[in-house]
């Protein structure tokens, strides 16, 4: 919990590096204290999930990128592949980013000639084949386990992913999501104020675009590209992204474009500042807009800072629940199952097997303990409790009695179940 909260801490000064590089200190200032502040950025520090560091590595990776770009250093693109390998096995969805920072690697070595091309290849194989030896387990994995993974990615793929909005929706949902979550929090939580800030942002990328100059230009349109190639995608790889569910934080999953989207920001900002000065008082009420935008998304970043514990009241209510399925079991072997079932049951498995009382892999259990998780029966249909519970029960050969029922935590509900006897 502690590396994770680091991470997050140090990803604030990644991306001051990343914005100062682009264009300046004011744009430093402005993208490092917006993430600072980001309710979201606060909250990915807060609980232990994979998705939580990747806005670090994503950085990393842009910035390791962009010094490449502009320092003409090949060994930075090592950097750079390595940040994002993180990424990638932090939550697969950050695959998507290799695509933009591959492009602008295939640009260095295009203005590149000579030694200079070959080092940037050179570096890039390297990072690649760093990357390629970071997956050597996964393949150790799926090759024991006849590619289990892949084929439920494919599977998961090929239906669709389930039952999600169309992908006409998803396209225009999922940028929204996108460009207002680390400035604004949950979209359905501040609908106009994330409109507001997603407007804001594609405004200010399109007009460094057009009106840039130089290595800030360039900045800016790498940026936009990240961006626009990056909704594309997640809203056709990552369908759940169409539907918004409170308390699920499957923002989390597009993370690693929170640095983009708060280097944005301070790109419109620096400009402005610059332009302030040089205008009069035309460019001054820009600049003065500019910050009271700024200062307003501090505001609602403040008043929707996350709570100070989990809504799921975190680890200690999860061994707490543990203790008392122990005590409920008696000694018997049982076998942990989860509702809806494509949610782990690890929750709560680790602190059962930590205290000792690891469920039963096979067969013998003579006891069932159910986990059902609510907040994810909007998306599934099925409450737990109820008909989705009774069958995972039949599911599992039948014969068996309600002993015990309770409440682990606001969203959570155990029920134990012994196996009736002959």
């Amino acid at each position: 919990m502690g590396a994770i909260a680091v991470a997050g801490v140090t990803a604030v000064a990644v991306v001051w590096w990343l914005a100062r590089a682009m264009a300046g200190p004011v744009a430093a200032i402005v993208a490092a204290g917006l993430m600072a502040v980001s309710a979201s950025a606060i909250e990915e520090s807060t609980f232990i999930w994979n998705p939580n560091i990747i806005a670090l590595s994503s950085a990393l990776a842009l910035a390791a990128a962009w010094r490449a770009w502009t320092s003409g250093r090949a060994r930075w693109w090592i950097a750079a592949v390595a940040a994002q390998t993180v990424t990638m096995h932090g939550h697969v969805l950050g695959s998507v980013m290799l695509v933009p920072l591959g492009a602008l690697l295939l640009a260095e070595a295009a203005r590149r000639s000579g030694g200079g091309r070959r080092r940037v290849i050179g570096a890039g194989l390297v990072g690649l084949a760093l990357m390629a030896a970071s997956y050597l387990p996964l393949l150790l994995h799926e090759t024991a386990s006849g590619f289990a993974e892949t084929r439920a990615v494919l599977d998961y793929l090929g239906g669709g992913g389930g039952d999600a909005p169309s992908l006409a929706v998803r396209l225009a949902v999922v940028p929204l999501r996108i460009l207002s979550w680390p400035l604004t929090g949950l979209i359905t939580d501040q609908p106009l104020a994330g409109i507001a800030a997603a407007a804001a942002v594609v405004a200010i990328l399109v007009w460094r675009v057009r009106d840039g100059r130089g290595s800030e230009r360039t900045a800016a349109a790498w940026l936009a590209a990240t961006l626009l190639w990056s909704a594309v995608a997640l809203a056709i790889a990552a369908s759940s992204l169409g539907s918004v569910v409170r308390g699920l934080p499957n923002d989390h999953y597009h993370a690693f474009l929170d640095p983009v989207v708060f280097v944005a920001v301070g790109l419109g900002v620096a400009a402005l500042w610059r332009h302030g000065h040089a205008v009069g008082p035309g460019g001054r009420a820009a600049l003065a807009a500019a910050v009271t935008a700024v200062l307003a998304v501090v505001a609602i970043n403040v008043a929707i800072r996350p709570p100070p514990v989990a809504s799921d009241h975190g680890y200690p209510a999860a061994e707490r629940a543990a203790r008392r399925i122990i005590d409920a079991l008696r000694g018997q072997p049982y076998a942990l199952a989860g509702l809806p079932e494509l949610k782990s049951t690890d929750a709560y498995g680790f602190p059962l097997t930590r205290l000792g009382a690891a469920p039963t892999a096979g067969a013998g259990a003579t006891r069932l303990v159910v986990a059902c998780d609510r907040l994810l029966e909007p998306l599934t249909g099925a409450a737990g409790a109820g008909a989705a519970e009774a069958e995972l029960v039949v599911r599992r050969g039948g014969g068996w009695t309600l002993v015990e029922r309770f409440d682990a935590s606001p969203r959570t509900v155990i029920s134990i179940y012994a196996a009736e006897r002959p």
